[in-house]
């Protein structure tokens, strides 16, 4: 992947920039063994590194970063990979261990081998280039490098470390088995995520975002998505893909300005209106991942009628009507949720959509009001249903004579006409779904399966 070199119109400038950039995030270390600097300025750069202090973006200039970066990244356990190492915990990248690709760029499968380097145990891990023809660039790869580089939490996902060689850029995650909850939740043909396994999913990662605002320095993720929330084998989420991340306010400043960046349909409006992030901002996207947890529904669809495209301003007047609320939650669950809990997820995502920032809950407040829900298990609504195997059916016809498949074909006569729309009239409380061609329901289980055996 080749790096976009600025043009010719601030050559020295960039020249400069470019180096000190390579230098810190890159060469630091090797930069450092060559041109050693003095005694004194030594011992400083160790009591520094002693009291870790968080580097953020607005610490970073021209003429500290070779230094700042590289000591803040020195103490978190975060490797520099070459090039040629990730090629071999790639398979060279083949494409049996491709991923998917997103807005930075492809992301591979690989596996790290103990023997790769001391310190770095055994692990499957992903391996993610930069494409700079996407959306995403070497900034966006240096911010997630600080970001990710330094901060640890149970919900955010690991950097395990990062490659900048020459003009190539690849970070290196730990690996979620799951993948995004994107891939969960939409995907065709897949498994519905039960109740518990969604409000699961919603705490773990209202419990990251928590942790972020809330930090010393406080972190405005800014792409609250579903494809950004990775599941592993528990469906614990974690937050990934910080390339868009900022620092939040300081001081008297109530908000960052900062150029519009973000994905439609989660963007809060007051920020894709006027630039300003807050924490808010964060919180309306919680809201709108919430809202597709529950109704099973993409934020945008532009396949839906013209007023049901946009999912925040379709259901967010269906919120806080019970009835209502019954005919939006995903289809999906067959009625198999906590109706209690349900009404106070919606109560809560309706909270996250207020169009008035300051009237949307902390995140705090959100994984209070959350911790209770993953575990609701009362009030079940739906009726069971049994879906009969393929196979029995299958099963049924190579054991049915060929005296008995010849009579099948003959002529039937009044009286099985009669005995058939009889039958057809008992039947009419049976449920369909279009997946499902033969669902039965409880009460007449045990007799649909004597007939089977009988015959």
């Amino acid at each position: 992947m080749a790096v976009k070199k600025k043009t010719s119109s601030n050559n020295d400038q960039s020249s400069s920039s470019w180096q000190c950039l390579l230098l810190g995030s890159c060469y630091g270390r090797h930069y450092n063994d060559v041109h050693p600097k003095p005694k004194s300025s030594q011992k400083k750069l160790t009591s520094t590194q002693t009291s870790f202090h968080r580097l953020s973006l607005s610490d970073l200039s021209i003429s500290t970063l070779s230094e700042d970066l590289s000591l803040s990244l020195a103490g978190s356990d975060t490797h520099i990979f070459t090039l040629q190492e990730l090629k071999v915990i790639t398979q060279q990248f083949s494409s049996c261990n491709f991923l998917g690709e997103g807005g930075f760029g492809p992301v591979h499968k690989g596996f790290i081998d103990d023997k790769l380097r001391p310190g770095l145990k055994a692990q499957p891990v992903a391996v993610k280039l930069l494409d700079l023809d996407g959306s995403q660039g070497h900034k966006e790869w240096l911010t997630e490098v600080i970001f990710l580089g330094q901060l640890r939490h149970p919900n955010l996902v690991k950097l395990i470390g990062y490659c900048c060689e020459d003009e190539h850029r690849l970070l290196v995650y730990e690996y979620m088995p799951r993948g995004s909850l994107e891939n969960q939740l939409f995907r065709r043909y897949s498994v519905s995520l039960p109740w518990a396994t969604r409000m699961k999913i919603a705490y773990g990662a209202a419990k990251g975002l928590e942790f972020l605002h809330e930090a010393e320095k406080p972190v405005i993720y800014r792409d609250f998505k579903a494809s950004n929330i990775l599941l592993d084998s528990d469906y614990n989420a974690k937050l990934s893909d910080f390339g868009l991340a900022k620092d939040g306010p300081e001081g008297d400043d109530t908000h960052v300005s900062t150029r519009i960046m973000g994905t439609h349909g989660y963007a809060a409006p007051e920020y894709v209106m006027t630039g300003h992030l807050t924490a808010a901002s964060d919180v309306y996207s919680f809201g709108v991942v919430l809202l597709e947890l529950i109704t099973g529904r993409r934020s945008v669809d532009k396949t839906r009628p013209r007023r049901e495209q946009n999912l925040a301003d379709w259901a967010r007047p269906m919120l806080k009507d019970p009835q209502k609320l019954s005919r939006i939650i995903d289809p999906r669950l067959e009625g198999q949720y906590s109706e209690e809990g349900a009404l106070k997820a919606a109560a809560l995502a309706y909270q996250c959509l207020r169009h008035r920032p300051k009237t949307r809950p902390a995140m705090s407040t959100i994984v209070e009001t959350l911790k209770p829900l993953k575990d609701y298990k009362d009030n079940i609504g739906g009726t069971f249903v049994y879906t009969v195997p393929q196979e029995c059916t299958d099963l049924k016809e190579k054991m049915e004579s060929p005296r008995r498949k010849e009579a099948r074909k003959l002529p039937r006569s009044p009286y099985h006409e009669k005995e058939k729309r009889r039958l057809h009239h008992d039947h009419k409380h049976w449920s369909r779904t279009p997946k499902s061609p033969a669902v039965h329901s409880e009460t007449h289980l045990q007799q649909s399966m004597e007939k089977v055996l009988d015959t």
